[in-house]
């Protein structure tokens, strides 16, 4: 089997791009053979890769490409999260196909459109600039009706309380791409991007203790990668700094879906990042964003009387950058061959 190794600028790791039609559906099957690709990739030297895209082109006649996103675990081979999306690997997937043919050669202006089967999202990759092998991309984050904007929130309120063993931490949870849990970088005695940005292992564990309290709150399971967590902090006028959580270390940057997530979050009366933002003098919806790996721009697209009841259509990101690394041929599945079985009964009269 072969696949294709391609990152987007600012992700944690690599993504293995893999074709979905010589692949199981089902989980269950289709787990030992994610775990064998894991256990050929660690003995060849690349067990950095704890992506995988799983793609084709669409049989949806709106769609260019399906995506489904499956993010390896820390915590052995043959552990994976099945339930999330990743807006870089969604990039990584658009530059693997355009080098396998299922697109027509990416130039700017040209759209591609990504049905994630995850999740349900509808994303447009909006090709800025072309070049061999690579791309620069807006990419758009789509709601097909329209979302109101109480409905991201996953408590139905837009600050909860969280215990900690430090004390009680106010975040603001989330899902837009993804969901997340958003915390103020003072309430861990963060004051400057800078102090943010170098901030080592204690306040590491202390965000992943309050991401495990959100999701206890959630009542979801503490050994998934969601929710994820993001400290923000309103430093510089016109700017948000930001410093997320990866799996499993300090993200490099922040990821697509996170972006897209705090654009939406920006945008709900209330929430910790629309406090943050009109601190820092945002106009609503509107975000432009500091990492220690660089910085983004997104916005959200809203309508309404500027409260929770407004709708969601649409939260763009702009100034994305992928690129195609290198083929890899897994030679642990050279002779697998995997057919769907499709069951049948006679027709009678």
């Amino acid at each position: 089997m072969i696949g294709y190794i391609a990152r987007a600028v600012g992700a944690p790791t690599p993504t293995l791009v893999l074709d979905q039609r010589r692949l199981p559906y089902d989980e269950e099957e289709l787990r030992p053979v994610l775990t064998r690709i894991r256990e050929w990739l660690d003995g060849h030297g690349r067990g950095d890769i704890l992506k995988f895209a799983l793609v084709a082109p669409s049989e949806h006649p709106m769609f260019d490409l399906d995506y489904r996103f499956v993010q390896g675990l820390a915590t052995g081979p043959d552990r994976f999260d099945f339930q999330g999306s990743c807006g870089h690997s969604i990039l990584a997937s658009v530059v693997a196909a355009e080098g396998q043919a299922w697109l027509p050669r990416l130039a700017p202006g040209g759209r591609v459109r990504v049905r994630v089967l995850n999740n349900g999202d509808h994303v447009v990759c909006e090709v800025d600039e072309a070049r061999r092998r690579s791309g620069s991309f807006t990419v758009h984050f789509l709601q097909d009706t329209g979302a109101h904007l109480q409905d991201l929130l996953l408590t139905g309120r837009p600050v909860d309380q969280l215990l900690t063993s430090t004390g009680v931490i106010e975040a603001s949870l989330v899902s837009m791409g993804n969901p997340y849990c958003f915390i103020d970088a003072a309430e861990l005695g963060l004051h400057s991007a800078q102090e943010l940005f170098d901030a080592g292992e204690d306040v590491y564990h202390r965000m992943l203790e309050i991401r495990a309290a959100a999701a206890e709150l959630l009542k979801w399971p503490l050994d998934s990668v969601f929710p994820k967590i993001a400290a923000l902090g309103s430093y510089t006028p016109g700017r948000l700094a930001v410093r997320a959580v990866s799996v499993p270390k300090w993200h490099p940057s922040i990821a697509l879906t996170g972006t897209t997530c705090l654009a939406a979050a920006t945008s709900i009366p209330g929430t910790v990042p629309d406090r943050l933002a009109r601190r820092a003098g945002l106009p609503r919806g509107v975000i432009e964003i500091d990492t220690s790996g660089g910085s983004t721009a997104a916005a959200a697209s809203v309508a309404g009387r500027g409260d929770a009841a407004d709708t969601l259509h649409w939260v763009s990101v702009s100034r994305k950058l992928a690129q195609l690394d290198e083929p890899a041929c897994i030679a642990s599945l050279k002779d697998y061959d995997y057919k769907e079985e499709t069951a049948w009964q006679p027709l009678t009269v």
